[in-house]
């Protein structure tokens, strides 16, 4: 409902449709909780769509899970956050090249208390060490998305694998974003979350930023057209022109006037 009055504010204001190809209507785009529960697909998507008629189907999970729709042919583009990943992705041929698109952070949150005395620091090494010293509740998504991924590089950089003690004061929750933030704020637990849905996020209970500023702290997104030598079903063309887009002026300038609350919380960096 929201983009579709979005969708006919842009087409009031004088957007003149390119119609797309019969046969390319719309591009299905596997991508992260955090792209749709922070509303930034939302705000800039309906200036795409009634720039071209091309329908955007988005697809939002885990940066894992999205990985393996898209490798399984379930996707024509795929916007995530873990480099790492997505560079693999096109080394073995799932994907064709890849693009950055877009910034923001991570930070640490947890409750006012904070039994690990953690509040106002920059080092999110020894933060998640001092989490793990005293047991203090900690909420992770466990679900192999681009956060999870994040947040288990930073445990092994503090030498530590949380795992260990899963079920005890370390909780995995196997969710997104938005209902490992809700699982946090009932348990007054520590967790990573992106920047873009914590500022989205309601429900913050006694929750608040403790840990932020560390450059290790640093969320990169990228966009991938998804190999059609792999699957030929992918619709190509309006694909690329979406990726084109989004890095392009036009989709640069819609991402970087994207706030809330006032905050800018996506920062366009395409090359």
């Amino acid at each position: 409902m929201i983009r579709n009055v979005i969708r006919a504010a842009w087409i009031a204001v004088g957007l003149t449709a390119a119609p797309v190809s019969a046969e390319e209507p719309f591009i299905v785009v596997q991508s992260t909780t955090s792209t749709q529960n922070s509303g930034l697909l939302d705000y800039i998507l309906p200036g795409f769509e009634a720039e071209t008629g091309i329908d955007v189907r988005v697809v939002a999970v885990g940066t894992g899970q999205a990985i393996r729709n898209a490798i399984n042919g379930d996707g024509d583009v795929l916007l995530v956050h873990s480099k790492l990943a997505e560079d693999q992705f096109v080394a073995d041929g799932w994907g064709v090249e890849r693009f950055d698109v877009m910034y923001n952070d991570f930070v640490l949150v947890g409750p006012k208390s904070d039994p690990a005395k953690v509040r106002g620091g920059m080092d999110i090494v020894a933060a998640l060490t001092a989490v793990s010293e005293v047991e203090a509740p900690f909420a992770s998504r466990g679900d192999d998305s681009g956060t999870h991924k994040a947040e288990m590089r930073l445990w092994d950089w503090a030498d530590a694998d949380p795992t260990d003690a899963s079920g005890t004061w370390y909780r995995e929750t196997g969710s997104g974003m938005g209902a490992t933030l809700n699982v946090a704020s009932g348990m007054g637990a520590y967790v990573l979350t992106d920047r873009a849905t914590w500022q989205s996020f309601g429900n913050r209970g006694d929750l608040e930023i403790l840990v932020e500023g560390d450059p290790r702290l640093f969320n990169q997104y990228g966009i991938i057209l998804v190999n059609p030598d792999k699957h030929p079903q992918v619709r190509v063309s309006a694909g690329q022109r979406f990726i084109d887009w989004l890095i392009g002026p036009d989709g640069q300038a819609a991402i970087a006037s994207y706030k809330l609350e006032g905050q800018q919380l996506f920062f366009p960096n395409a090359k």
